[in-house]
């Protein structure tokens, strides 16, 4: 067994993908170098992260796979589930093996890539719905997300479109990076501190009237509740109990 060691990113992840072709490895396993745990056993290459070489790959992948499937490798790499780079390896050997080798659904990795993407795609839409902002005494709209899977990556079209006329930030407690939107491009962040959004808001970081707002926002959606029509299972359903946190109308 031969491991090549990554370290975390996009890039050094279809770089290792590179390795395994180029030094034509048989028997490989990627792990993440904060995850690798040494074996006596086995030959350790740590992987030095090189763009034109990841590019390669990508090309590669792109001529031999639809848009989708591309895009469900990508949402895999940012499920973060442990052992995932073995399972996109062996669906990128076959997709450079044989053709259509996405709708061999038969291969347990063709499979596994399937679901995980699905997955991460649906934690990807709960974001763009469950997000909300509070606006800062500096003008920009900013909110805390832990999802389970690193979707930001995912959900900075969808934010940069919706709200391209302000100034906003959605960090991401868990990974600890954000993403900010400066009126012209969507670039990442990170921050030395943490702020709770869910605290009361009548603090120095949020603007004097973000308390008026959130207020009138709960307002709205009690005067928009019908009662009589009240369905605790389905509304469970689609807004499961693990996002009211991020919800201000569930506050209080």
């Amino acid at each position: 067994m031969t491991t090549l060691i990554y370290d975390n990113t996009w890039i050094g992840f279809l770089t290792s993908i590179f390795e395994v072709y180029e030094r034509k490895i048989e028997n490989a396993s990627i792990v993440k170098e904060t995850v690798y745990q040494p074996q006596v056993f086995a030959e350790n290459i740590q992987v030095s992260s090189d763009k034109a070489k990841a590019e390669r790959v990508w090309k590669g992948l792109q001529k031999k796979l639809p848009y989708s499937s591309c895009r469900d490798i990508y949402c895999c790499y940012l499920s973060e589930i442990p052992g995932i780079e073995n399972t996109m390896l062996q669906f990128i050997r076959l997709a450079f093996s044989m053709e259509d080798a996405e709708k061999a659904f038969g291969n347990a990795a063709v499979l596994k890539v399937s679901q995980t993407a699905r997955m991460v795609h649906r934690e990807k839409h709960r974001m763009e719905a469950f997000v909300r902002f509070k606006l800062t005494t500096d003008g920009i709209y900013f909110a805390e997300i832990d999802p389970d899977f690193n979707v930001l990556p995912l959900i900075a079209k969808h934010f940069k479109n919706r709200y391209a006329d302000q100034k906003w930030l959605i960090y991401d407690l868990k990974r600890k990076y954000g993403i900010f939107y400066n009126l012209v491009d969507v670039e990442e962040i990170t921050l030395d501190f943490s702020v709770t959004t869910n605290e009361d808001s009548n603090t120095s970081v949020f603007s004097e009237d973000e308390a008026l707002y959130q207020t009138l926002w709960k307002d709205y959606f009690e005067h928009v509740n019908i009662s009589e029509r009240k369905n605790t299972k389905l509304h469970l359903r689609h807004v499961p109990k693990r996002y009211w946190k991020y919800l201000i109308e569930k506050q209080g």
